[in-house]
């Protein structure tokens, strides 16, 4: 750990983790590593805001005991108990086991449930001050962002909004503020982190942040949970969280598909053919879904109007990797996007029916009752499927 100076007393003591690839389990990928961002406030108070992942607990106590004394730390503030904030509380509470932990009661039942233990817990809930002695720390409850027991917490003062896993980002950087990082990068996670984690409760998002400017405390520096702090202008992203909140959409259409024999991998390429044939304009991106990063698949899926999805019919079903990313979409509850299906088949060929109703349970406003082909699409089959992605592109818009 290295700590790093914010804004007057205000200091940065985290860990950047440069080696993470995967993250939730193996639900998410991180290409670009990610960091666990703990916050030190030195006042007449001292409070420490977060810990980090519990494999570096040992490393991050040691190292924040170099920083300042243990025993200087008066207050200890759980902004969220998923242990990539929290995993280091045992071990730290552990060396200063009387301090005083504050967190919703939500983030009790977490707490308690994960590690057992039954700290001086402190509940706080919206509008509520702890005193740093001429600053505050004013907290704001933000349940589903995203978890139940989420919160933010205002510094006055120094008019930082530490924001929890909202604005963050899976982003490895020793620069660690946003002005400073590769701006494409930053943006690309950005966007990622929203469309596979954030996705299902943007209308809580949307009302949270109206909620949270509604209180007209002036914002000078965003501290996320993850990736950058947010110092030049950190209003850019809180203005794209909004746009990303309220079902958003780019001029682009994606292709999902998994092929077996190849036919359905033509089907796809030609259909996608057929679409840019009557709309020069519109970005299509296919993704064979068996060799691609599902996450970068949703984030894809999240940025399209409309989707395409394919499988052949194999044992009466789906291949299990479109049944995989469909579970995935199902979960994230995209709103006000269109989809269409196509497949190839051999002999019974359910499988766009199948996917149909998927994505109907996904809430996707389906078109039309999508394109069979029988076997490897011939010259007749490549027809059908080109004249099937031109209508595609008006019924998608």
């Amino acid at each position: 750990m290295k700590k790093m100076s914010i804004k007057n007393n205000v200091s940065w003591v985290g860990k950047i983790d440069w080696e993470l690839r995967r993250f939730h389990g193996n639900e998410y990928s991180t290409h670009r590593g990610s960091t666990y961002n703990s916050y030190l406030i030195k006042e007449n108070k001292v409070a420490l805001i977060d810990t980090v992942w519990g494999p570096f607990a040992r490393e991050y106590v040691d190292n924040l005991s170099a920083v300042i004394p243990l025993d200087q730390i008066d207050y200890v503030i759980a902004n969220h108990g998923e242990t990539d904030h929290s995993g280091a509380l045992p071990e730290l509470m552990r060396r200063i086991p009387d301090k005083p932990v504050y967190c919703t009661a939500n983030g009790v039942k977490s707490l308690k449930g994960q590690y057992h233990q039954n700290w001086n817990f402190q509940v706080v809930k919206t509008g509520d001050q702890l005193d740093l002695g001429g600053k505050k720390l004013i907290f704001v409850e933000a349940p589903m962002l995203h978890w139940p027991d989420s919160m933010f917490c205002y510094l006055t003062g120094d008019n930082i909004l530490f924001s929890n896993d909202a604005f963050g980002q899976h982003y490895a950087s020793e620069y660690l503020y946003n002005d400073l990082v590769d701006q494409e990068e930053l943006m690309a996670e950005c966007i990622k982190y929203y469309a596979n984690i954030l996705t299902p409760f943007s209308p809580l998002v949307g009302k949270k942040i109206k909620e949270v400017l509604a209180l007209n405390l002036p914002v000078d520096i965003i501290c996320t949970s993850h990736g950058v702090i947010w110092r030049s202008n950190p209003t850019r992203i809180v203005e794209k969280y909004l746009e990303w909140a309220a079902n958003y959409k780019e001029n682009q259409i994606t292709i999902l598909y998994d092929t077996m024999w190849e036919g359905t991998r033509i089907m796809a390429e030609h259909i996608a053919h057929g679409i840019k044939s009557s709309d020069q304009d519109v970005n299509v991106k296919l993704f064979n879904v068996s060799k691609s990063d599902k996450n970068d698949v949703i984030t894809e899926v999240f940025k399209s109007k409309g989707i395409v999805v394919g499988s052949p019919t194999i044992n009466r079903g789906i291949l299990t990797a479109v049944a995989s990313i469909l579970e995935e979409i199902k979960g994230l509850r995209f709103g006000g996007k269109k989809a269409a299906v196509f497949g190839s088949y051999g002999w019974s060929g359910e499988s766009t029916k199948i996917l149909s109703e998927h994505l109907e349970q996904s809430e996707f406003q389906m078109v039309g009752d999508g394109l069979r082909v029988l076997w490897n699409p011939d010259e007749e089959g490549i027809r059908q499927c080109f004249e099937f992605g031109q209508k595609l592109s008006g019924q998608l818009a």
